[in-house]
């Protein structure tokens, strides 16, 4: 597609095809910083692409917020959990405001953010840091004193999470001493969390201006395993008031423009806990999911929540109308082997002959010994699904939890 010299240039920070496939159907300029081994696809494709090391953190990483100020990028946008840092660290040079490294730091910091969001006014559950075993078993027996355990009652889980990995990597869920000597010290220090008992859903919000643009609310059936888009509409009803805590998040961090990935918690009570934010695209595809009920390309949406010559009336006219405007509901289902050993894949006939199943993306294992689940681990791939009804849709996704796809 023609590129408007007009509208801003902008960086991709990570390898995603379906970014890249987005912008290069949009009228933005576009550069992909990436690993150099993303470097023989772009060239062999004419993307525009620049390499860059993003695990060395290092007295050289100034350069990459020279050179793209250089070439005239007006700003850096993070695709994954792992360029937040950068992002900031780039954006506080483009756009000459220092305060943008701060702020991705405490995207990036689990500690720190709820920190600020309790500062902030929003409501968290209790939460500590652990730099140790001790730190773990001291906090578990603190949590459960403060829920006036007896000696003999099942204790009242905890949360333990790294500082800085995405979404459910390195999050285990802590019951017992024994769970607790099973962590290993690599994943110190972390975050440790009171369990709260509630629907726990996402939120993908575009920001331009420090103002939602499109708001949607993303519910997981199954934390770890399954989503769909948009909610149900028993979720959906706590909409004005899921809007007026992503309002509040967006001041308590300054947020002026972006995307941003809350997560939250509904208690029975109809109260809602902030669980964490990133700052980045969710993981489980949910911008493929909008598009095929919304029709509109996400990745674009970024692209214009971030360019800083985006006008009012381009963002207004991008995005459809929330729930209004979604053609039924789209979900997937990440698959996890649940035997040790497996040779092949095998779709159930449960699942293919379902009328909401549409596709997969799952891959002959490659090898036969299924690694322990530590944590809640790395799904093998997904299945997506799209149909009319909420609770059909609800339903189909957790029928998958008890069935082989890999046998």
């Amino acid at each position: 597609m023609a590129k408007n010299p007009e509208k801003g240039y902008v960086a991709l920070l990570g390898w995603s095809l379906n970014a890249v496939e987005a912008a290069e159907d949009f009228d933005r300029r576009y550069v992909v910083v990436a690993p150099d081994w993303a470097e023989d696809y772009c060239k062999q494709h004419g993307i525009p692409y620049v390499p860059w090391n993003f695990e060395r953190l290092n007295d050289r990483s100034m350069e990459i917020a020279e050179k793209l100020q250089e070439m005239g990028v007006n700003v850096a946008i993070p695709l994954f959990e792992e360029t937040v840092e950068w992002a900031g660290a780039i954006n506080s040079v483009l756009l000459d405001n220092p305060r943008l490294l701060g702020q991705s730091m405490l995207m990036r910091d689990k500690s720190l953010m709820k920190r600020r969001a309790q500062l902030g006014g929003i409501r968290v559950g209790i939460f500590e840091e652990a730099h140790d075993r001790e730190d773990v078993i001291r906090f578990l027996k603190r949590v459960n004193q403060t829920l006036l355990k007896l000696d003999g009652d099942p204790n009242d889980p905890i949360h333990f999470k790294a500082f800085d990995k995405a979404g459910c990597l390195g999050h285990r869920v802590i019951r017992t001493p024994d769970d607790v000597d099973a962590i290993p010290d690599e994943e110190f220090p972390a975050l440790m969390e009171s369990h709260l008992d509630g629907w726990e859903f996402a939120v993908e919000a575009w920001i331009h201006d420090g103002k939602i643009r499109f708001l949607n609310i993303s519910e997981y059936v199954t934390l770890g395993y399954s989503v769909h888009v948009p909610a149900s509409p028993e979720l959906e009803r706590y909409r004005p008031m899921i809007t007026q805590q992503i309002e509040k998040l967006i001041r308590t961090f300054d947020i002026d423009f972006g995307f941003i990935h809350p997560e939250y918690f509904v208690t029975s009570d109809g109260e809602m806990y902030f669980g964490e934010v990133a700052y980045r695209p969710p993981g489980f595809k949910v911008f493929e999911l909008l598009e095929r009920v919304y029709g509109f390309n996400a990745y674009q949406g970024l692209i214009l929540a971030f360019d800083p010559k985006t006008t009012e009336e381009e963002i207004t006219t991008f995005f459809p109308r929330e729930v209004v405007d979604a053609k039924g509901y789209a979900g997937c289902f990440g698959v996890y082997p649940r035997r040790r050993v497996v040779s092949r894949l095998e779709i159930p006939e449960e699942t293919e002959n379902h009328p909401y199943f549409e596709s997969h993306e799952l891959t002959p294992p490659v090898e036969e010994t299924v690694t322990k689940r530590t944590a809640f681990g790395t799904h093998w791939g997904l299945i997506y699904f799209r149909g009319d009804d909420a609770k059909e849709m609800h339903d189909v996704l957790k029928m998958q939890e008890e069935l082989d796809f890999y046998v």
